[in-house]
C-alpha cells in the first residue's frame, strides 16, 4: 500500500496545539469581543445586520426614511463610485442641479477652446475679449444643442473640427440625459406616508401597539403585506445584547389599500411588550422595524419600503383620531392631514 508523505506545515506538536487552544480560550473570554448567544430563530430575525452590528451599535439601526446606520469603508473612491446608480437614486433637486451644472461647464470649456485657438468663429468684430468669449459661449450652446441660428458659424479647419467634436458630445449628452430622466420616472418606488409616532392605545379590552400609514400617490397598491419586528437590548448568557422578535399583528395582509391602514399589535400574554412601560422601552433601547411589501398596479412590479420607530417616538395613553370624512355625496374619504393626529385617553378605563 502506498503511503503519502505528511505535509511539513501540518505537523503540529501537542505543546503547540495546547498553546493555540489556550490562546483561543483567552481571546473568547474578552468581554469586548463576546456576543451573547442567540437562538437560530433570533439570528433569522435580525434583518441581515449581523450579530456584531446588532450587539455593538447603540444608534438606531433603521432610520425613518429607510436608510441604515451602518457605514462601509475600505474601498477607494473609484471602487465605490457608481455613477448610474447615484444618478437614479439622488433627489430630484440634486439631479437637476448636476445636469444643469454639467451643461454650463461643457459649454464653458468649449467656449474656451474656440477663444484659445482664435479665428474659429466668423461673425461680427468683437471690441473686447469679454464680447469674444460671450459670443463663443453662445455659439457653443447652439452647436451643443444642434440649434444653429446662423448668426455665428465655425471658420477654418480648426473651428470646424471643434464644432464637430462638440456636436457629437452634445448628441451623446442629450441621449444620456433623456435616458436618465426616463429611468428615474420609470423606476418603481413607493410613497407611503407613515404616522410620525406610534401609540400604545386601548384595544378590545386591553392595549395595543399601533401605527398607521397611507399611500401618498393616487395609484393603487394591492397585496400589501406588513411585518413588524421588535428589538431590544437585554441580558442573555453574558453581555447585554440585542434580540429580535417578530410581532403578531391583528392584520398583516390586505388585498387593497384604497385609503389608509392602521397596523395593530395586541399586547397579550404572548407579546414581548406585556407589562412594559415607557421607561422599560427606553432602558432596553427598544426599536420597532417595519417592513412593507406591495404590488404596484401602475408599474406591475413589487415594491418595498421600510421604516422604524424608536422608544421616544411612541406615545402612551393616546389613540389615533378619526380620519374619515362623510360628505353628502356618499363617497367615503380620508383626510391625510390627520394621519399624525392623536388624542389622549385613559388606558385604565378601557
Amino acid at each position: 500500500m502506498r503511503t503519502w508523505p505528511r505535509c511539513p506545515t501540518m505537523q503540529i506538536s501537542r505543546r503547540s496545539l495546547r498553546k493555540i487552544k489556550l490562546r483561543n480560550i483567552n481571546k473568547k473570554s474578552d468581554p469586548g469581543d463576546t456576543a451573547p448567544e442567540v437562538t437560530g430563530s433570533e439570528e433569522l430575525q435580525d434583518l441581515g445586520f449581523g450579530r456584531r452590528v446588532t450587539q455593538r451599535s447603540h444608534l438606531r439601526l433603521l432610520n425613518r426614511d429607510g436608510s441604515f446606520n451602518v457605514a462601509r469603508q475600505g474601498l477607494s473612491y473609484l471602487q465605490s463610485l457608481h455613477v448610474y446608480h447615484s444618478l437614479l437614486t439622488m433627489p430630484w433637486w440634486r439631479f437637476h442641479l448636476m445636469i444643469s451644472g454639467s451643461y454650463v461647464a461643457v459649454n464653458f470649456l468649449f467656449a474656451l477652446a474656440y477663444v484659445a485657438v482664435g479665428g474659429t468663429i466668423s461673425g461680427p468684430e468683437w471690441a473686447t475679449a469679454v464680447d469674444s468669449y460671450r459670443d463663443a459661449f453662445f455659439f457653443s450652446v447652439q452647436t451643443f444643442t444642434t440649434i444653429g441660428y446662423g448668426h455665428l458659424t465655425p471658420y477654418g479647419l480648426t473651428g470646424n473640427l471643434i464644432a464637430t467634436v462638440e456636436a457629437f458630445v452634445g448628441l451623446i449628452a442629450v441621449a444620456m440625459a433623456t435616458g436618465l430622466v426616463f429611468a428615474r420616472f420609470a423606476r418603481p418606488t413607493t410613497k407611503l406616508i407613515f404616522s410620525k409616532n406610534a401609540v400604545i392605545a386601548p384595544f378590545r379590552g386591553g392595549t395595543a401597539f399601533q401605527f398607521r400609514f397611507a399611500n401618498g400617490r393616487s395609484n393603487e397598491l394591492v397585496e400589501v403585506t406588513v411585518r413588524v419586528l421588535y428589538s431590544e437590548r437585554r441580558q442573555h448568557k453574558g453581555p447585554r445584547g440585542r434580540t429580535f422578535q417578530e410581532l403578531k399583528l391583528e392584520r398583516s395582509h390586505v388585498a387593497f389599500l384604497p385609503l389608509h391602514l392602521t397596523v395593530v399589535h395586541p399586547i397579550d400574554d404572548a407579546s414581548p411588550l406585556l407589562g412594559k412601560n415607557q421607561s422599560d422601552l427606553a432602558q432596553s433601547e427598544a426599536e420597532f422595524f417595519v417592513l412593507i411589501t406591495a404590488f404596484d398596479e401602475t408599474f406591475s412590479q413589487t415594491v418595498h419600503t421600510r421604516t422604524s420607530f424608536r422608544c421616544d417616538e411612541i406615545e402612551w395613553g393616546v389613540r389615533f383620531t378619526d380620519m374619515f370624512d362623510y360628505p353628502e355625496s356618499g363617497i367615503l374619504a380620508v383626510d391625510l392631514r390627520k394621519l399624525h393626529d392623536y388624542e389622549a385617553v385613559d388606558l385604565t378605563k378601557d
